[in-house]
């Protein structure tokens, strides 16, 4: 059974409430990760945790056991001047942000007016119910714990256009 500090190896698929796939691992490779280190959303490794290697699962987090809800202070208007002459701004346009500390942070417009736009800084999940299938295909195996962290990686890091291509959290990762 799986616990606290053991090293998991998983494939998912990760779904939208309408059923469309938003994530999944097949192509990938399988996502790796520890229980307890919160490297993936705390819901996710809930589920996760008491699971048997071979078992396979599904289960849905709402938005609070997931990336949280929608944050209204995390959108900011911008003046047009300051976003990339060569791109017309478009609603739903993903743009990527530096923070004052150098971070990369994905924003999607929002609004677009004459003079200004209108960013949204909340990750792309945020809000959203998900369903997630997974399958435990490893448990604590000696070839991962030379691997790192998070093997594969994830959210969305292939073309999606849900995901948010971002990483997060304590091993750059996050789910």
């Amino acid at each position: 059974m799986i616990n606290k500090g053991d090293k998991v190896k998983i494939e998912y698929t990760g779904k939208f409430s309408d059923g469309q796939v938003f994530d999944k691992s097949e192509g990938r490779g399988p996502l790796t990760f520890e229980i307890g280190a919160k490297q993936v959303v705390p819901g996710f490794e809930k589920a996760v945790e008491g699971m048997e290697k071979g078992q396979e699962k599904t289960f849905t987090l709402t938005p609070e056991e997931g990336y949280g809800a929608i944050r209204a202070e995390l959108t900011q208007e911008v003046p047009r001047e300051h976003l990339p002459k060569d791109q017309e701004p478009k609603i739903g346009m993903m743009l990527m942000m530096q923070s004052p500390t150098g971070q990369q942070i994905p924003a999607k417009i929002a609004k677009v007016t004459e003079d200004k736009v209108t960013l949204d800084l909340n990750h792309p999940l945020a809000g959203k119910e998900l369903t997630f299938t997974v399958k435990v295909i490893g448990v604590n195996d000696p070839e991962d714990k030379k691997d790192g962290c998070c093997g594969s990686g994830s959210c969305s890091d292939s073309k999606d256009k849900e995901g948010c291509g971002d990483s997060h959290g304590s091993c750059n990762h996050e789910h």
